[in-house]
């Protein structure tokens, strides 16, 4: 069987590495304790000492092995994208895409690739908080037979800078200052807004921040672009300009402003929670692989430069060509091996796919390899089990802090003949890596091109494709952004900057943050594309959180129904009331309660099922689920409303169903469960 064939068989089709992790994955529950080195422990309590009072004594390397472990046990921090979290899953194509690239994963309708997935976000370091408003990052190491694939994403279609050169400005202005480590995760401080107002060029993906994209519902609602321009190339050497993009079955969602910030404090640990819970759940999360495709002729046919990573491909004139999905199906067993060591690079591709000259890209391929060997304390990060690919490998690379090989050659050269040149190159006939020949040609020169200096015809475009309520938020969300800056000039330069994107809006913010009104005007497009709205994204109620308010004494029969009914859409319910324990049904239905009004809030719920009934307090228990109903309707969230329960409301209202002379109450409330918000509730 010759090599191009085998690529397709079944072995592959098995989660390879999962059954390679299982080779590092160590159970120490029901074992006895010892040394690193295998010896036994009698004693972990006490250090050894000249007496039960006395000094301790040096000799106690028991003591120092463990002590010592402890204060080395963190390794630095990643620059940017520090909280994050894990999950792994698998990758099945859809169809065959050998017309344009000769990627062994994606040649056959059907063929599954196990990978891993890092999310995370971008300002904050390690202990800050998952909801902050910010630029969110998506990577997927796919562990392909050809070897590992990285495919590095955003959560928005634009960066921040059309040049590598200025990232390391952007995020020493978007993080926190030198002298006080103040701000944490929020872009929300005068350098920042600086920064913006200085480099228009980065006002593109901070408009995309600061709309609904920028507070994400959860990862499992995450919309992801590449933002960089790759090259699919076919067995015949013929070239295509690729984008891709990870697109949520679920749909895309997100959190208001002010839900963003208490759930910050509420639950710091929202999004990675959130994540583990639905795969604990068998609720998998999947996410549609989408490319976007511009024959190398048509490279100049549009109206942005197809090389600039601060413009996006409008769907609609570069359709999406969905070929794959991916499915979380496995939580991490350990965060430190399993996210915090996992090591992403774009560098990182297979046979058929290949680099165009983006310049954020071509800068991204130097920095991260340097970034993971910094962090990670070796040149020989990749030989981590998280990182270590499932198809054979061998080169004649040695030696290096914590190399796990034993490379048993005497000879580690090329070329050779003691060992009649091996390890050997492989041609690009049977697999070998091959660079497409693109022609290149111009002066060395220090320069941008003309065609990226377009800053403000796609903020306007996005911004004319927003409803008035994305609108809206837009518009709180910079308000609040520039009406914490200090600086009145850096406010006043940002107004003048936003003018270029809309009048009214610009005019509007001014206002709010107390500087004068811009003048000028918008460019002058009326353009739009439906594929940039959140109001397009599919809804569904499947995993929404529904909290379920109440007490003792409710229809056991009725609650029963709804809790199945709700069950069978796979909608997760979470049962609050007084205390815990269970509550009883005036039929003696009892009903186990998962958390109280004080250990949740209705923050941390996407919409509520109201019981009521009977408790120990009444006065308080009304006024808890008063509470919890005030704050859900305020933001516009469903509400089911028991028999029982009516005098929790004087009328009707959008998006609060009644079950009273309702018999179609189950099917109602989940159908306003999955449309997740109503804008129109006065």
């Amino acid at each position: 069987m010759d090599k191009k064939s085998s690529r397709n068989q079944n072995p592959f089709d098995g989660n390879m590495k999962q059954e390679q992790l299982d080779q590092y994955r160590i159970q120490n529950t029901g074992k006895p304790m010892t040394t690193n080195e295998g010896r036994k422990r009698s004693q972990d309590q006490d250090q050894l000492k000249a007496g039960v009072r006395g000094p301790t004594l040096r000799q106690d390397y028991e003591f120092f092995e463990k002590m010592s472990h402890f204060v080395h046990e963190e390794i630095p921090e990643r620059v940017v994208h520090a909280r994050g979290y894990s999950a792994h899953g698998e990758f099945e194509c859809y169809q065959s895409m050998k017309h344009v690239t000769k990627a062994g994963f994606l040649q056959e309708a059907g063929k599954k690739t196990p990978l891993t997935v890092r999310f995370s976000t971008v300002q904050g370091p390690k202990g800050s908080y998952d909801t902050a408003r910010d630029l969110r990052c998506q990577g997927v190491k796919l562990y392909t037979e050809d070897g590992n694939l990285d495919l590095t994403t955003i959560a928005m279609p634009v960066l921040i800078n059309n040049d590598a050169m200025k990232f390391p400005d952007a995020m020493h202005a978007f993080q926190s200052k030198q002298d006080d480590d103040i701000p944490t995760a929020t872009g929300a401080h005068d350098r920042f807004w600086d920064y913006v107002a200085n480099n228009p060029e980065a006002l593109h993906m901070v408009q995309w921040i600061m709309s609904d994209r920028g507070i994400l519902r959860s990862y499992r609602m995450m919309e992801s672009w590449s933002i960089n321009t790759y090259l699919f190339v076919n067995d015949q050497g013929k070239a295509t300009f690729m984008r891709y993009v990870w697109k949520p079955v679920l749909g895309v969602h997100s959190l208001l402003q002010d839900e963003a910030l208490t759930i910050g404090g509420l639950d710091p640990d929202f999004h990675r929670r959130d994540l583990r819970e639905a795969i604990d759940h068998g609720a998998y999360p999947e996410y549609e692989l989408g490319v976007q495709l511009i024959p190398m002729e048509d490279e100049f046919k549009y109206d942005f430069d197809v090389l600039d990573p601060a413009k996006f491909w409008p769907e609609e004139l570069v359709p999406v060509q969905i070929i794959g999905k991916m499915t979380l199906n496995r939580n991490i067993d350990n965060y430190f091996t399993e996210s915090e060591q996992v090591a992403f690079n774009p560098a990182n591709v297979v046979p058929g796919i290949d680099f165009s000259n983006d310049p954020v890209l071509q800068g991204r391929l130097m920095a991260y390899r340097d970034a993971q060997q910094h962090r990670l304390g070796s040149a020989n990060y990749d030989e981590l089990p998280i990182n270590r690919p499932v198809c054979p490998f061998h080169n004649n690379q040695r030696r290096g802090y914590m190399r796990q090989r034993i490379d048993v050659d005497q000879v580690n050269y090329h070329q050779n003949s003691l060992a009649n040149n091996t390890p050997y190159t492989t041609s690009p006939e049977e697999g070998g890596y091959e660079h497409y020949p693109k022609k290149v040609e111009g002066h060395v020169i220090r320069a941008r091109s003309e065609s990226f200096k377009d800053y403000f015809s796609q903020p306007r475009i996005f911004w004319n494709s927003m409803t008035p309520v994305e609108r809206q938020h837009t518009i709180e969300a910079f308000s609040y952004q520039l009406g914490r800056v200090k600086s009145k000039s850096v406010r006043q330069q940002n107004v003048n900057l936003l003018v270029n994107v809309d009048k009214e809006m610009a005019c509007i913010i001014a206002d709010n943050i107390g500087v004068d009104r811009p003048s000028g005007s918008h460019v002058p497009l009326s353009t739009s594309y439906p594929s940039l709205s959140q109001a397009n994204t599919p809804r569904n109620a499947k995993t929404q959180k529904v909290g379920v308010l109440i007490g003792n004494g409710f229809n056991g029969k009725e609650v029963t129904n709804v809790l199945n009914y709700l069950q069978q859409c796979v909608v997760f319910v979470e049962v609050i009331s007084e205390t815990l324990g269970t509550v009883t049904g005036a039929d003696g239905t009892e009903i186990k309660v998962d958390k109280t009004f004080l250990t949740t809030s209705p923050y941390l719920l996407d919409s509520l099922y109201v019981v009521g009934g009977q408790s120990k307090n009444e006065t308080k228990f009304h006024q808890d689920i008063t509470d919890f109903v005030n704050t859900a309707y305020k933001h516009y969230k469903p509400i089911g409303v028991a028999t029982n329960a009516q005098s929790f409301f004087q009328k009707a209202a959008e998006g609060v169903v009644f079950a009273e002379a309702n018999p179609d109450f189950e099917e109602k409330f989940v159908a306003a469960i999955g449309q997740q918000r109503f804008w129109d509730r006065k």
